[in-house]
């Protein structure tokens, strides 16, 4: 073995031993600081993420509108078992026709409905622990087959206790208007029928319903009473109109927007 002493690049010189080997080669005993060291994947710094605090608040608002939609829900079903709502009932006991004339120019360029009805409305409340307030009604006179609007007339506004009936008499429903050229083409075959002219009357209003202490928003409904055959007046006596096969049915009017269905 032989030491060697190798000249540094500065013009020192540097220690550094080589040793040979059996094949004269030789193998340095110390590393160079100035060598690139191996690359060593450092670790990863895993810190625990944490979700923002929205999803949080989404998560808590999801609950709660649940839960409340359920307690509604419930409460719902256990005031409909234990108080068992109807809907209430409605009979039109009469409809006298004091006038009902369509009179047209010779010409034919124009024509004028005069009507004039006298209607008795009874109302019923089946429910034993429910009551009704109604808003002041809007009460139609239309013909059966061609909807042609007729008469219009008002009922003031009542309310309606448990296991109540109010009666309304002497309804005046009446109409003093020009018709166009279609609802006169519509009108005048009905008035002429020997038979009879076939009504029906429509009252639409906004109810309220009460029961304990808890009170509904108002709910738009709309009473229809099909079936009535009356007849044009002769004379100075009124007409009495058929309402024996007269029906009455209650239908609720929401409005959705512009439509109302």
């Amino acid at each position: 073995m032989a030491d060697k002493v190798l000249p540094s690049a500065n013009g020192g010189a540097a220690a550094a031993t080589t040793t040979k080997t059996n094949g004269g080669a030789t193998k340095s005993d110390l590393i160079n600081p100035t060598a690139r060291l191996p690359y060593r994947p450092q670790p990863r710094n895993r810190r625990r993420q944490y979700r923002p605090r929205r999803n949080y608040c989404c998560c808590c608002c999801f609950w709660i509108i649940l839960i409340i939609a359920l307690l509604v829900a419930i409460t719902g079903t256990v005031l409909y078992v234990f108080y068992r709502p109807h809907r209430p009932s409605f009979t039109l006991a009469s409809l006298r026709i004091h006038r009902l004339k369509l009179k047209t120019a010779a010409d034919g360029s124009s024509s004028h409905l005069s009507t004039l009805f006298n209607l008795t409305l009874s109302s019923k409340n089946p429910n034993s622990h429910l009551s009704f307030s109604y808003d002041p009604s809007v009460v139609s006179c239309v013909t059966s087959n061609g909807d042609v609007l007729i008469g219009n007339g008002t009922l003031p506004a009542f309310v309606s206790d448990s296991r109540d009936e109010s009666t309304f008499r002497g309804v005046a429903v009446a109409a003093s208007m020009d018709l166009d050229a279609e609802t006169v083409n519509d009108l005048r075959p009905e008035l002429k029928q020997g038979s009879g002219v076939l009504l029906k009357v429509e009252i639409d209003t906004k109810v309220t319903a009460k029961v304990g202490g808890l009170k509904s928003k108002k709910v738009g409904i709309r009473i229809t009473c099909d079936g009535v055959k009356g007849a044009v007046p002769k004379g100075k006596s009124p007409a009495v109109a058929n309402v024996a096969g007269a029906k009455c049915k209650v239908d609720l009017r929401i409005k959705i927007w512009k439509w109302t269905l």
